[in-house]
């Protein structure tokens, strides 16, 4: 009933396994966005998201849980899910996150940046300082990288070279303490660069 709300005519498809799940994503050309349960049989959530990744790299996934700790919402986002949606949030909040990652953005509860920070991965970092380290410019391909955009993509938003844009993201990982975009995304997030839920 959610996904009806997201656009008129929506068409669902279901899955009893994440084997059947992936041949179903293989076997419909027109798909938009799978929403993937982390509980279904068939074979481990990490594999089957790993092999949606690869199958179908242009349809964005977005990982539904009834378990929600930051450990599994960062192993989803590395692993390439472009959202997790638990399933206790409301369906305005489910829409709006589907909304979002349609858009070519993340979606990432907002547990995660309640949390304090796992061991190794932004250890002591004060985000409000490494705002202030980063360029105006950095802060731009930033948010850009916080949309799930590539850095083609982004070169082309702001008017600068690929190369440029490489430059940029590999300073802004330095600043934030991160090894990689999806980091990048999470450390936005806590920093109030991206929107994390439906307010």
């Amino acid at each position: 009933m959610v996904l009806q709300h997201l656009a008129p005519g929506t068409r669902c498809l279901t899955a009893g396994d994440h084997r059947e799940a992936l041949d179903l994503a293989n076997a419909t050309p027109d798909l938009d966005l799978v929403l993937l349960d982390i509980r279904m049989p068939g074979m481990p959530w990490e594999e089957a998201l790993r092999q949606l990744r690869i199958d179908r790299p242009e349809v964005p996934v977005v990982i539904l849980s009834a378990l929600v700790d930051r450990s599994l919402i960062t192993t989803a986002m590395r692993t390439g899910a472009r959202g997790f949606i638990p399933k206790t949030s409301s369906s305005t909040v489910m829409v709006h996150a589907m909304n979002l990652v349609l858009s070519g953005g993340h979606y990432i509860p907002t547990l995660v940046l309640d949390e304090d920070p796992v061991h190794g991965e932004n250890d002591g970092l004060d985000h409000a300082n490494a705002a202030a380290a980063l360029t105006p410019r950095q802060m731009d391909v930033l948010r850009l990288v916080a949309r799930g955009l590539s850095n083609r993509d982004i070169a082309h938003a702001l008017e600068l070279s690929e190369g440029t844009v490489k430059l940029h993201v590999t300073a802004i990982l330095k600043a934030l303490g991160v090894p990689n975009r999806t980091s990048a995304v999470i450390a936005a997030s806590r920093m109030g660069l991206t929107e994390t839920d439906g307010n």
